[in-house]
């Protein structure tokens, strides 16, 4: 029998972690036609309220179902605005590991939103789900996905080489495929431990580093 994640949501200070519904078709169209996402995922271009309608009512719920991972609308806990997403893809249920993957919003860069809520999925993988490994990869080139890598305490562990296709600009404004290699992290339960570690010497530097690190879950 295949294993699945629960049908949960997941709170931190400032955001709250749920699945995808029907009114987040509009935001999630704007979100995803934005350059950065267009140039570093494989999403479609132009992504069409279409494309976002299917991604709401079919792929993500089917993603949870069919014990592959789980995706999280990530919104604002004052605003309810889609903040991005988090998606988990690639599970092996026996040796309990996943891949991580996150987009977010132009409007909501800047802000630790994308530590913020990888963080929060992490904390929940390790201490409710008992998983042992989360595995993210990101192109070479994607400096702010790298970032956020090494922020949470993720460790670098090799390159894949020519492993990604990603897009470029041209020079008539449309756009290109171009091969990258992609960079692989991991981050295990005692990575996140040392982490915490290193920013509480009084026992309030890692919650000012990362806002809302601590998350509860339903």
């Amino acid at each position: 029998m295949t294993s699945t994640f629960p049908d949960i949501s997941i709170s931190t200070d400032r955001l709250v972690l749920r699945p995808f519904d029907a009114t987040d078709v509009p935001a999630l169209t704007e979100m995803m036609n934005d350059e950065l996402i267009t140039a570093w995922t494989s999403a479609p271009h132009p992504y069409t309220t279409a494309d976002a309608r299917d991604w709401v009512l079919r792929t993500a719920p089917a993603e949870r179902a069919s014990g592959r991972g789980i995706v999280f609308a990530v919104t604002e806990f004052l605003t309810h605005r889609l903040v991005g997403t988090v998606r988990l893809h690639h599970t092996d249920w026996h040796t309990l590991s996943t891949e991580i993957a996150y987009v977010t919003a132009p409007w909501a860069r800047g802000e630790g939103y994308a530590c913020e809520s990888v963080l929060a999925v992490a904390q929940w993988l390790f201490r409710d789900q008992k998983f042992e490994r989360l595995e993210l990869r990101t192109a070479a080139d994607n400096t702010a996905s790298q970032q956020v890598a090494q922020k949470i305490g993720c460790i670098s562990e090799g390159v894949l080489r020519n492993a990604w296709i990603a897009r470029s600009r041209t020079e008539d404004g449309g756009w290109t495929d171009i091969r990258t290699d992609l960079i692989v992290w991991s981050l295990l339960p005692e990575d996140l431990d040392e982490v915490r570690e290193q920013y509480t010497g009084d026992g309030t530097g890692y919650a000012a580093a990362f806002p809302g690190w601590s998350p509860g879950w339903r």
